[in-house]
């Protein structure tokens, strides 16, 4: 009886392990939540831009519609539907059943579940082996699952070591069907442009690898499963594929300007190296790389002193080499690619330094290999443990969340019902209802001190937005309305000419100040609009959220101000005469 309970007890470990770390995961996003939206979620790069597309997409049905004509309304004057996200991807179909904040909480959940999976798969099958290292396997990969990573992008991060897992299968034996379910579930739930074009060429070097060693049959399987991946991406992302195949439109992208953005310098290049080396990227995950770093350190000086010693240094000291020279070119990249964009115009409309998506699957690599070389015992526990807090605390949208429940959210960030304040908004379209008969698709609007996201997840069509593809035509059509202001502030200037994601509305006075709050109030002295080209774009109002001291300098009359009880923004609602 005793060794039959022997015999089960380690199969069972690992589940129970597991599930220990599913749980764990649940009980930490219970931070999320709160009634009547109240939560707290990102805003960089986040609300204020990648769920309004989505918005946009699905209220004009739009999302499947990839026809080359076809054109969302709600954005500019009409931009190209294939310069938006896919709709195959799951936020937008989440979107589709779901309101926009339990579609984006859902999403958020599901991501960090697959990358719990995928880590605690690739650690229990190569990097931990064994039953005794499952415990150590699952509290790795809920380390990996919490990560601060930017859920919008789906798994682009969080679910690479699945792929990894695939693609070392691979080398061994042939597939098996949920082989493919991940491959092509990573090009679903992935980005191309942001991790899936670097994790094409990561496995397309180990591909060369095993062809080098005479190893055919597995460069075979390897290619065959890139080509699955690569056929799924572009299957999901055939808008962007359209686009660039068929000329559709011509990319403001080709405009960027690397020499007026960034600073140049090899202090400024090490400068940014280190940091990406050390922290890594916000949106592919930021934090520090203390645990990894320590548990080498500790691998390299506590295994015995043998020939395996010595080889394990080296691969330690190369493994190292390789992340800094990646972090290195990262950090120097804005200025390399200032040197060589005239030469090769295609770099400023592609980041290659979007590399760093990578970083983050390496450093826990190094970190689980380390824990691998180190005696069992609470120095590993330790290990993860700081691994642990470092994540949690480095994720801003949880720690965020977690001062909400205690009563400690900081005004400058704002809960999403105050954010996108559906209630002052709402005050709006029905007074311009109201006093003039007309419907949000009448008229044109656009947003001075706060993202014009908020205006078209409430409903407004908007002549301004973050976007990072849009067309070039339009760049050149809306740069008048804010000529005036670029003259007074070269910094804005660089930043739209050279750059231009943000088609805002800007002021000198403001700066890049895009988040004006309600309190304390803002009142811009001297703010000129070109009125005559605003309106040739069909723009009508100006949503802002400071007031202007003269608006009828720059061709406009008041047309009413907005308050409401919780919302972040104060409005002024100006009318072109």
């Amino acid at each position: 009886m005793h060794d039959s309970l022997r015999a089960v007890v380690p199969s069972f470990r690992p589940r129970r392990a597991l599930l220990g770390a599913v749980v764990a995961l649940l009980l930490l996003a219970l931070a999320y939540v709160a009634p009547a939206g109240r939560t707290y979620i990102l805003l960089d790069d986040n609300l204020d831009t990648e769920l309004a597309t989505g918005c946009a997409l699905l209220r004009e049905g739009k999302a499947l519609d990839y026809a080359p004509g076809a054109v969302v309304e709600r954005l500019l004057d009409g931009l190209p539907r294939n310069a938006l996200r896919p709709g195959l991807q799951p936020l937008v179909g989440l979107q589709a059943l779901l309101p926009t904040l339990p579609a984006y909480l859902l999403h958020e959940l599901l991501v960090r579940l697959a990358g719990l999976l995928s880590m605690y798969w690739l650690l229990r099958r190569y990097l931990l082996p064994g039953p005794r290292h499952a415990t150590l396997c699952a509290a790795l990969a809920l380390a990996w699952a919490v990560l601060p990573a930017y859920t919008a992008y789906g798994i682009s991060v969080l679910g690479q070591p699945a792929v990894v897992a695939v693609l070392l299968r691979l080398r061994r034996r042939p597939a098996r069907w949920p082989d493919w379910a991940v491959l092509v579930g990573f090009g679903l739930w992935s980005s191309l442009v942001l991790a899936g074009v670097f994790v094409l060429l990561a496995g397309g070097v180990l591909l060369l690898r095993e062809a080098s060693q005479g190893r055919y049959r597995a460069a075979g399987r390897l290619l065959l499963g890139l080509g699955v991946l690569a056929v799924t991406y572009l299957v999901v992302e055939y808008p962007l594929v359209s686009a660039l195949l068929g000329g559709q439109f011509v990319s403001h992208r080709l405009e960027f300007d690397y020499s007026r953005l960034a600073p140049a310098g090899v202090g400024v290049g090490l400068l940014a190296g280190a940091r990406y080396l050390l922290l890594g990227h916000y949106h592919s995950g930021l934090f520090v790389r203390l645990a990894p770093l320590l548990a080498a350190g500790a691998a390299a000086a506590l295994s015995p002193d043998t020939p395996n010693r010595r080889q394990l240094r080296w691969q330690l000291a190369a493994a190292l080499a390789a992340l800094g020279a990646a972090a290195l070119f990262c950090g120097f990249y804005p200025q390399l690619t200032a040197a060589g964009q005239q030469a090769l115009p295609l770099l400023r409309a592609f980041n290659l330094s979007r590399l760093h998506f990578l970083l983050p699957l390496a450093w826990f690599a190094l970190l689980a290999l380390s824990l691998r070389r180190l005696p069992a015992g609470r120095g590993r526990w330790a290990l993860v443990g700081l691994q642990l807090l470092i994540g949690l605390g480095m994720n801003t949208e949880w720690t965020l969340n977690v001062r909400r429940l205690l009563g400690r959210l900081p005004a400058s960030e704002p809960t999403y019902v105050a954010f996108v304040a559906p209630g002052l908004f709402g005050q709006v379209r029905q007074d311009i209802a109201a006093r003039t008969g007309l419907t949000p698709a009448a008229y044109r609007v656009a947003c001075l001190g706060l993202p014009p996201a908020v205006a078209t997840l409430n409903g407004f069509f908007t002549l301004d937005a973050y976007l990072n593809n849009y067309p070039l035509r339009y760049k050149h059509a809306f740069r008048p309305l804010i000529a005036g202001e670029l003259a007074k502030s070269p910094a804005l200037a660089a930043y739209f000419d050279a750059w231009g994601n943000r088609c805002y509305l800007f002021s000198a006075e403001l700066g890049k100040d895009f988040r004006v709050p309600a309190t304390p109030a803002r009142t811009v002295q001297h703010w000129q609009l070109d009125a005559a080209a605003f309106r040739r774009l069909g723009g009508r109002y100006v949503l802002s959220a400071a007031r202007l001291a003269r608006p009828r300098a720059s061709g406009l009359r008041l047309f009413g101000q907005y308050a409401a009880p919780g919302a972040y923004w104060h409005l002024w609602v100006y009318e072109v005469k």
